[in-house]
């Protein structure tokens, strides 16, 4: 099994629903998000997925939560925009982009999500 790891950050906005603690109240953080790819077999050119390419898969999912504020956008409207479920979110996007462009040799293993140098959450199925 071969993986490849990139990290990006970004910066954004949200607040806790059914939370009672500082965290119910809007604030933000300069995230960071780490995605690991996985798969068995290299391509032609012996990578499992050019560092290059998976910086253009995550660019349009970090562009879209970018200076936002995550409660005002899709899936966050009614999903709370947890550490735990802003991962889950990297993982699907990043996920269905992948399947279509390596017809399902890399997939996603997991996406790391840092609201502070020392507080992540982790997502992998």
């Amino acid at each position: 099994m071969y993986e490849v790891t990139v990290e990006a950050g970004f910066s954004s906005g949200h607040y806790l629903r059914n939370y009672h603690g500082k965290c119910e109240n809007p604030h933000g953080h300069n995230y960071r998000v780490k995605v690991t790819l996985a798969g068995r077999e290299l391509d032609e050119a012996g990578l499992l997925l050019d560092f290059k390419l998976l910086k253009q898969v995550l660019r349009p999912v970090i562009e879209r939560i970018d200076h936002q504020m995550l409660n005002d956008i899709e899936p966050f409207l009614t999903l709370n925009p947890s550490a735990e479920n802003i991962a889950r979110f990297f993982y699907d996007e990043t996920n269905q982009q992948l399947s279509g462009m390596t017809g399902g040799r890399v997939r996603v293993k997991d996406c790391t999500i840092w609201e502070t140098d020392t507080a992540s959450a982790t997502y992998y199925e």
